[in-house]
């Protein structure tokens, strides 16, 4: 009997000394498990740190460059330095104009690049009577308005010349160096459509009746479509057309290959430009957009009931201005995006002889004044010119050339 209960004493002990065996060991095995979990937890906390670091970085390099942005686009200039002059320039009879941040300069028997520090690149010589240039992008034209001559330039020299069979009235050229002119054949005028080369794509005869006197051409950016504005007279009314062609597929089995005519009575379209994938018809009473690489439609007219005395545009904005009847305030500007918004509406009273957007700021000036503004129109800076100004625009980040009568300056605003 005692050997049985010394038997029942000893299983139940096992079993304690088991039961208590497999606690710890599930006690060990959370902790193992608990221990685990704190390893993988900080790994992947590394881990996000580690990917957290450089985007916050970024980040805050980001955060600097947008607000040294703000504060530049904000802040407004009072002086300038003069980085780089030449008196030797005879400003009279050369032009200038801005060529993706270089200077483009022409006379009548020589065209050349200059850099910002004023030192030539390349030039070439030719013979113009009468020399305009029309700039897209790194491409340009310059024509021999009346004369018969066009040269092709881009930043690393001549790409072509073209000796037309007529006169010339006006010139464009788009972003990949195509060109068209509109020509003065007496009883016609003819429409060329230029490879950059200067070889000749299309050619077109209009008549004054139909579809009327073309009175502007502009380029699409891809070269292929060409926008031209016609006037005409129609019952004692003048009419405007506005027509698009089209050199490639879409348009070859098409009349005269225009894809797309808008006819505008009672208003006169003067002027006409691609600005970007968008077209703008400047009217004598508002604008009109037009959309669509291959075949544009019309998009959005805007309309205003003022007298326009100015106009101005860049592939972002569209400008007007008009007079007001403020002593205070002579003029009102209207800028506009290119979907037809308005941006902003701002009186002034800057006696200007020219108004243009130039690489993104509007520039105003006369003979002893020249005027900044940004695209939103706050003013950078407005000053009085010892001198008298025969043109000036922007080159760069905060760089100008200023053309005077005594030379060329490359300024800095400070």
């Amino acid at each position: 009997m005692a050997n049985t209960f010394k038997n029942i004493r000893k299983k139940l002990r096992r079993k304690r000394l088991l039961a208590e065996k497999r606690r710890l060991e599930k006690a060990q095995s959370g902790t193992r498990s608990s221990a685990s979990v704190r390893r993988k937890f900080k790994s992947a906390l590394r881990k996000r740190k580690a990917v957290l670091r450089p985007v916050a970085a970024v980040l805050a390099v980001g955060l600097v460059v947008l607000l040294g942005f703000l504060f530049l686009e904000k802040r407004s200039y009072h002086s300038y330095k003069v980085q780089a002059a030449s008196e030797q320039e005879d400003t009279v009879s050369t032009q200038y104009t801005n060529l993706s941040g270089k200077i483009l300069r022409y006379s009548s028997d020589e065209v050349s690049l200059v850099n910002t520090k004023l030192d030539t690149i390349w030039s070439q010589a030719y013979d113009m009577q009468n020399p305009v240039a029309d700039v897209c992008g790194d491409r340009a034209v310059i024509a021999d308005i009346d004369g018969t001559s066009m040269v092709f330039v881009d930043q690393n020299g001549v790409t072509g010349t073209v000796s037309t069979s007529y006169s010339i009235i006006k010139a464009k050229v788009s972003k990949n160096g195509m060109a068209a002119a509109i020509l003065d054949g007496g009883d016609h005028t003819w429409i060329n459509f230029y490879n950059l080369d200067g070889s000749l794509i299309a050619e077109n005869q209009t008549n004054i009746q139909d579809p009327g006197y073309p009175m502007d051409v502009a380029l699409a950016e891809n070269g292929v479509v060409m926008m031209v504005a016609y006037q005409f007279v129609d019952s004692s009314e003048t009419t405007s057309y506005v027509a698009f062609y089209n050199f490639g597929e879409v348009g070859q089995n098409e009349d005269d290959r225009i894809v797309s005519g808008y006819t505008y009575d009672g208003v006169v379209v003067p002027q006409i430009q691609y600005l970007g994938s968008n077209a703008v018809a400047l009217r004598d009473d508002g604008f009109t957009l037009y959309s669509g690489r291959q075949i544009p439609k019309e998009l959005k007219t805007v309309q205003v009931e003022n007298e326009i005395i100015s106009t101005f545009y860049d592939e972002n904005n569209i400008g007007l201005v008009f007079k007001n009847d403020s002593k205070d305030k002579q003029y009102t500007m209207q800028v506009y995006a290119t979907d037809g918004k308005l941006k902003f509406s701002k009186d002034f009273n800057i006696p200007y002889t020219t108004i243009r957007m130039s690489d993104g700021y509007i520039i105003m000036y006369n003979s002893s004044q020249i005027c900044v503004l940004n695209q939103n129109g706050t003013e950078k800076y407005f000053g009085n010119i010892d001198g008298t100004v025969r043109d000036f625009f922007k080159l760069g980040w905060n760089k100008y050339l200023l053309v005077m009568d005594t030379g060329v300056n490359v300024i800095k605003l400070s």
